[in-house]
């Protein structure tokens, strides 16, 4: 019962975030250069032409009521109507959001497959040979970009071992598995080294613990202290790193899925920035920030779960 308020509360806190950032994003794009009725019309449209069209458009009205017009259309759903792609805005994100989804999914995935055991293996041996190699050369990548990572992994896995497909998501699911392999690994490459060097020093600072030491001197195996009572605790502290570099990762996706020729909503965002259609990049910064809420508010539903003083206080 306490976690469900706890949750509910989480959830109400929300409102206010939500509304301060349907307040910045519209005035934002708002500071973008040009006209975005003289950009629609073209080079050759007439004074009168474009007056017209802005009249249609509701530009001419003072910026607080286009913002409680927008702000309205929004409670009801209506992102806007993009008039460079002739359809709404809705429906554009609605077609590319789920291959943007898959790619945060697959890149947490592969994260957790990658951090999680090189992170015990290294605090279970401390200062061996195998944790100054897991602390080294995943350290030594955290500096690579990700648009590198992506053509490296491109050359060798699809150009010159042709295991996985260099471009585009499919149409069936086995080729939207397939396809999302390598950029989700992309994104893996550069979130594990942090998650790794967090797991690694709470399950350093809980392996030392007191009742760590009470486990093994009850002859409980290494291995079922180490996975079934230590990781548990650890991973409290490492669930936060995780869910706000994941945060922010879901802003930068737009790097991968150009490289990768994704049809996500940051290959859209880019398409809808050189195209000059505002509503579509207004849109899409808005479920940006959107999904960024709600990944730190699954963080702490997570960490909530994994630590009961949290629902308590």
């Amino acid at each position: 019962m306490k976690y469900l308020v706890y949750i509910l509360k989480r959830l109400v806190s929300l409102i206010p975030v939500l509304l301060g950032i349907s307040f910045i994003v519209f005035f934002l794009i708002r500071l973008i250069p040009g006209d975005p009725a003289a950009t629609l019309l073209g080079s050759h449209a007439t004074p009168d032409a474009v007056r017209e069209l802005r009249n249609q458009l509701g530009l001419n009205q003072p910026l607080w009521s286009q913002y409680l017009t927008f702000l309205g259309h929004l409670l009801t759903g209506d992102l806007g109507f993009s008039y460079v792609y002739d359809s709404p805005v809705g429906g554009l994100i609605g077609a590319s959001l789920p291959v943007t989804i898959w790619l945060l999914v697959s890149g947490t995935v592969f994260t957790l497959l990658i951090a999680v055991p090189l992170a015990v293996l290294a605090a279970a041996r401390r200062n061996g040979i195998l944790d100054n190699i897991i602390r080294t050369v995943p350290i030594a990548g955290l500096g690579l970009p990700a648009f590198w990572l992506g053509i490296m992994l491109i050359l060798v896995f699809g150009l010159k071992l042709k295991l996985f497909p260099v471009a585009g998501f499919g149409d069936t699911l086995g080729a939207h598995i397939h396809g999302i392999i390598l950029p989700g690994i992309t994104i893996a490459l550069t979130l594990a080294p942090i998650l790794i060097r967090s797991l690694r020093a709470s399950m350093i600072d809980v392996l030392s613990s007191d009742y760590i030491v009470t486990a093994h001197a009850k002859g409980i195996s290494t291995s079922r202290v180490v996975l079934g009572h230590a990781l548990r605790n650890a991973a409290v502290s490492s669930v936060t790193v995780l869910g706000v570099n994941i945060a922010y990762l879901t802003g930068s996706t737009l790097v991968v899925e150009r490289v990768f020729s994704l049809p996500g909503i940051g290959q859209q965002m880019i398409n809808s920035i050189l195209g000059r259609d505002f509503p579509t990049v207004q849109g899409i910064t808005l479920i940006f920030a959107i999904m960024v809420v709600v990944v730190n508010l699954l963080t702490d539903v997570t960490h909530a779960a994994l630590d009961p003083r949290v629902k308590l206080s």
